[in-house]
């Protein structure tokens, strides 16, 4: 933590300063009138706000949320509110915001003096963890945080190898190289709790590994880091996962075997069905559900990508909707995914007799292999899918791929031949 008393001294030299402080923290002169305080909730919005974020130690890291002529950007003070146990931490807590609002303070007179080019609070010695936390709060405001999920997990493995105080300027070839190994041989994914740990897949490794990249290269970019240290390291392949499907017979059998979680087997079916995600089911309202013609229309922005989307549903995947709610309802509005409903999931298709491990993302695997085994072409199941990038689609065709079927089942029956002659 920086010290208060000399870092105060510099900010209550200005006078505006102080005043802003004050008014910050509630002392008013007088009673405002009817006039003022309505002219004062017609004001806009403070450009410059302190905002907090939790950090996997445990201690709130403070921040600016700075947006100022349609740009965004961020300030970390490296102040941090620690938990609070006794009286002592809940004063030091205070004195820390205080003094963060203070600054904050200090930026607005800045920005109305037209100063606004605040120069960058990183350096080497810049926590790792919270220029991380930064990068996500960036790109959450530019994407809406379609991949906070992965950034989510790039942050949890990287809280198990590195220390919580490691540094930017920590950082060489020797802790690239070693976060590598640990990706490849100790990192173990905690989505699954189970008593023999999991082992990251190929392609979560080259996810986590290509976040750590995104970090040091944008330190470099902006200055902070001047060597990059990844610079003659060879990044982690991507792997080709396998995507675990059910077949149409498999299908029907898990629609004629019952589900314990009746609003998990609608959705999932839902999903089998029509190939959307469980982030957008979840999410999806009756506003979004339409009529176009004699189809039943889903009109909506994918969670991932932001992209807007118009996707005609089969009459079968129309019946699993339900009865029609209000506009702002949801639709599957009962609907979990957590480690429970996971097992729940499993058990309804053991039940099935089906061994395969099913996760809820499986649905969309089975709608884009069941329509490739119905002949539709792979330009029209990208369009389903809502895939940007057609080679993201034509990895199902690799699953399915029947030209490679066609030719082995073109090879002569020579075997046989020869049992006939003898």
């Amino acid at each position: 933590m920086r010290d208060s008393h000399s870092v105060c001294q510099f900010l209550f030299a200005d006078a505006e300063i102080l005043l802003l402080i004050c008014c910050s923290l509630g002392f008013r002169a007088t009673k405002a009138t009817k006039s003022e305080t309505n002219a004062a909730m017609t004001q806009p919005k403070e450009p410059i706000r302190l905002r907090q974020r939790k950090t996997p130690s445990g201690k709130i890291s403070l921040y600016l949320d700075i947006y100022i002529s349609g740009k965004r950007s961020y300030e970390y003070l490296n102040l941090y509110l620690m938990p609070e146990r006794t009286r002592e931490d809940k004063e030091r807590n205070k004195q820390t915001l205080s003094l963060a609002e203070a600054i904050r303070s200090k930026r607005v007179v800045e920005m109305r003096n037209h100063r606004f080019g605040f120069e960058s609070n990183f350096s080497p010695q810049t926590n790792l963890f919270d220029y991380i936390d930064m990068l996500m709060e960036r790109r959450k405001a530019k994407s809406g945080g379609g991949n906070w999920a992965n950034w989510r997990g790039y942050v949890v493995q990287m809280s198990r190898f590195a220390p919580a105080t490691t540094t930017l300027g920590d950082i060489d070839a020797s802790f690239a190289q070693r976060w590598k190994v640990f990706l490849r041989d100790e990192a173990y994914n905690s989505h699954y709790k189970r008593s023999k740990p999991v082992r990251l897949s190929q392609s979560a490794q080259c996810n986590y590994w290509r976040k750590f990249a995104c970090t040091i290269n944008t330190a470099v970019q902006e200055g902070i880091i001047s060597k990059n240290p990844l610079r003659g390291i060879e990044g982690v392949k991507d792997g080709s996962p396998e995507r675990v499907y059910l077949t149409l017979d498999e299908l029907k059998r898990m629609i004629a075997t019952p589900c314990r979680n009746k609003e998990l087997r609608r959705a999932f079916l839902f999903s089998c069905l029509t190939g959307l995600r469980v982030s957008d089911i979840k999410k999806m309202t009756w506003k979004e559900v339409g009529q176009c013609g004699e189809f039943t229309r889903i009109t909506f922005a994918q969670q991932k990508t932001k992209e807007q989307e118009y996707l005609d549903i089969s009459k079968d995947a129309a019946s699993l909707l339900g009865e029609r709610g209000n506009p702002s309802d949801l639709v599957f509005r009962d609907l979990r995914i957590d480690h429970y409903s996971r097992n729940e999931l499993r058990a309804w298709a053991l039940d099935a007799g089906i061994s395969k491990h099913i996760v809820f993302h499986t649905g969309r695997h089975t709608f884009a292999v069941v329509m490739l085994e119905l002949d539709t072409d792979i330009y029209t199941l990208q369009k389903l899918l809502g895939h940007r990038e057609l080679r993201t689609t034509q990895r199902y065709a690799e699953v399915l791929d029947k030209k490679k079927q066609e030719a082995i089942a073109r090879i002569p029956s020579l075997l046989n031949e020869d049992s006939e002659k003898e």
